[in-house]
């Protein structure tokens, strides 16, 4: 059998390097002119090889987290396909974003950040019309498998879409802490009189101490934003002030600038590819061509989309130190 005329990092390299399309034969047009060089089948063939787990990620990712500390968070994106034709793994989605129901692909993604690094360890897809797996059990796997790698997290942050019971009674049993949003609707009992929305119960500046129902007593915080809209938290940890929770919200932040960063910096998003294998192959070079841009704006300081535009413009000025010899090779 031949060996393969690409490898992981030949697409990894091309995916930090490229800046508007990001497919196979793109990546095959930017490879050096040699007799053996790859074509664009090599790269198809390459993505369609990737092994189904994310165990490649995580073999990267943990030489740079620090499992006993920081912070996990868990959220999801919607990968846009507005255009996608009998392309697989697509369903329909709300979109933040767009703030509306759009055609793409659900990724979810466990992040641990300690303030500054946004590393993402884990990925799923959300892919219930074929697999009939939920959301929440894949948060449920990606919580278990961290455990089995050694994270022993300060708190679990996550959406008040992940704030289900069976969740929060799998992050205690765990022996971890959480902060989550909370529906407004979620009934609680305070002081115990009697099952209320939470929406409906008065809560001070620092919190108050509740019974939620089906899972036992939380701390929950009320916030209020500029134009009147209240958004409400919930953690297993009692003796939480305002303050504390206020930093955990901005670190949990983080997560929205890792998705931003991961769309436009890695394409992660505009894989011309149609095949289930394919997709998850390209979803998993773009994770770890983000790891590899966030590891080196830890080390320099240079930011992601600092870094390719440095790659451009390193080209053009080797094309303008001898712009005749790199159009006639033999002048």
């Amino acid at each position: 059998m031949n060996p393969p005329k690409c490898t992981d990092l030949d697409y990894i390299h091309f995916l930090i390097a490229a800046q508007r399309v990001f497919t196979c034969t793109e990546a095959a047009r930017c490879q050096p002119e040699e007799p053996s060089a790859p074509a664009h089948d090599a790269f198809t063939r390459l993505l369609q090889r990737q092994p189904p787990d994310t165990e490649a990620l995580w073999q990267e990712a943990r030489a740079v987290v620090e499992p006993s500390r920081g912070l996990l968070i868990l959220d999801d994106t919607t990968l846009d396909k507005p255009y996608a034709q009998r392309m697989e793994l697509v369903t329909y989605h709300w979109s933040g974003k767009h703030q509306r129901v759009v055609k793409g692909i659900a990724l979810m993604t466990l992040l641990w950040t300690e303030g500054q690094a946004l590393i993402p360890c884990d990925f799923r897809i959300y892919d219930k019309p074929w697999e009939g797996t939920t959301k929440n059990e894949h948060f449920m796997e990606m919580l278990r498998v961290a455990k089995g790698r050694g994270f022993a997290p300060a708190y679990v942050l996550m959406d008040s879409w992940y704030a289900s019971l069976e969740n929060l009674k799998e992050i205690a049993r765990l022996g971890w802490r959480f902060l989550t949003r909370l529906k407004g609707n979620r009934q609680v009992n305070p002081d115990r009189e009697g099952l209320q929305p939470v929406s409906e119960v008065e809560i001070p500046l620092g919190g108050r101490v509740v019974h939620l129902r089906g899972f036992g007593r939380v701390r929950v915080f009320r916030t209020v934003s500029k134009d009147g809209d209240a958004e409400h938290w919930a953690t297993n940890d009692l003796g939480m002030t305002e303050g504390r929770r206020g930093e955990l919200e901005r670190a949990g932040w983080g997560i929205e600038v890792y998705h931003r960063g991961l769309k436009g910096c890695c394409g992660v998003e505009r894989a011309q590819v149609r095949k289930r294998a394919s997709i998850l192959g390209h979803l998993l070079l773009s994770l770890r061509a983000f790891l590899r841009l966030e590891v080196y704006r830890l080390r320099t300081g240079v930011s992601w989309y600092e870094s390719k535009a440095s790659i451009i413009r390193e080209a053009i000025r080797s094309y303008l130190a001898n712009p005749i010899h790199i159009l006639h090779p033999t002048a």
